[in-house]
């Protein structure tokens, strides 16, 4: 890493450029029911912006193997350092999410975000593409969850934290057959549930943030996303706890047909020995300087999709960092156009 400025201050502002990029290319299909297009344009402006950024990224996360995906795959290497030899940036570990919700976009379904998050060599686990179990609460309720526990004790420690009755929780879970027993102990607990399509990646971000109406995320989703949000939650002050779900523990026959073959040969590459063990925030982002931003693509419960108007569009994002605790929302005109342009100032 740098040794003059921090991570931050080299690399904060690019990294926002990167992902208001990304969200207003998939901005422009929103609707059009094409969840592939839309996610490939996010990837191909993600990357393109990448490409001017002084620093020497690598994908640790990102769209699959490098067979897979000819853009933004695990391993490639990205940024000024990737293109100009014997140049000194400073090293980084980048996990991406071009277009988080590619069904919400495709739909014009809110939450859809794009998300990238960085840190030093070795800042994130590098997680397969894979099922994840998941936990995650706010900074009030950090440590008192344990993913191993029954739902109804783990609604009651989190009522008890909250200073308020189980009845009173909202809980997300992602609406997928594999979660009808979860759905089932969290309705007999007595707590409510949010059930979402898509995106538990803003899903866990909103349990993390206080006036959201959530209070927690819980259920099986993606690994990466997983890793993705543990960044979030380093920023936060959250807690995500969480497990990988080989094929042999999923029910469902739809989902264990997602899963590549070869996963345990993969998950060793990767520095994964224990696949039965417990990871929480700081195993799954143990970078000291970790970098979060995030743009919203289509209006959602912490960041507002992007508009367009004739001479320009307006962006609302996240951006975050572990160096200064600062949670900035940023809200940008972009402007274009010649000499009559008119930058917009109302408000959402």
């Amino acid at each position: 890493m740098s040794t003059q400025r921090p991570m931050e201050h080299d690399l904060l502002l690019d990294f926002l450029r990167v992902v208001e990029a990304a969200a207003i290319a998939a901005a422009r299909t929103m609707g059009q029911g094409d969840r592939k297009y839309s996610d490939h344009v996010a990837v191909e402006k993600m990357r393109s912006v990448m490409e001017s950024i002084p620093m020497t990224g690598t994908i640790v996360i990102g769209e699959g193997e490098r067979d897979e995906a000819p853009m933004l795959y695990i391993g490639e290497r990205v940024g000024r350092g990737a293109l100009e030899a014997g140049a000194s940036f400073p090293e980084v570990d980048i996990a991406v999410d071009p277009l988080e919700g590619t069904n919400l976009c495709a739909t014009g379904a809110p939450n859809a975000i794009a998300v990238l998050a960085a840190a030093e060599r070795g800042g994130l686990l590098h997680a397969p593409d894979m099922y994840m179990n998941k936990i995650v609460v706010g900074p009030s309720v950090k440590g008192a969850v344990d993913i191993d526990a029954p739902v109804k004790d783990n609604l009651k420690a989190i009522a008890r934290r909250l200073n308020r009755d189980v009845t009173d929780l909202t809980i997300i879970v992602l609406d997928r057959p594999r979660h009808e027993r979860l759905v089932s102990e969290i309705r007999q607990a007595g707590a409510r549930i949010r059930l979402i399509t898509d995106g538990d990646l803003s899903a866990g971000i909103s349990a993390a943030v206080a006036g959201s109406g959530v209070h927690a995320l819980m259920g099986i989703g993606g690994a990466p996303e997983g890793v993705i949000t543990a960044a979030a939650m380093r920023c936060l002050n959250g807690e995500i706890q969480s497990r990988f779900v080989l094929r042999e523990q999923l029910e469902q026959p739809e989902d264990r047909e997602k899963l590549p073959d070869g996963l345990a040969d993969r998950m060793k590459r990767m520095g994964i020995s224990d696949p039965t063990r417990v990871y929480d925030t700081n195993e799954l982002a143990p970078g000291r300087k970790i970098i979060f931003a995030a743009c919203g693509v289509t209006d959602g419960t912490i960041l507002r999709g992007v508009r367009f108007f004739g001479t320009g569009k307006r962006t609302q994002s996240l951006i975050m960092t572990t160096e200064t605790r600062h949670v900035r929302f940023v809200d940008t005109v972009h402007v274009e156009g010649g000499p009559d342009t008119f930058v917009r100032f109302d408000r959402f």
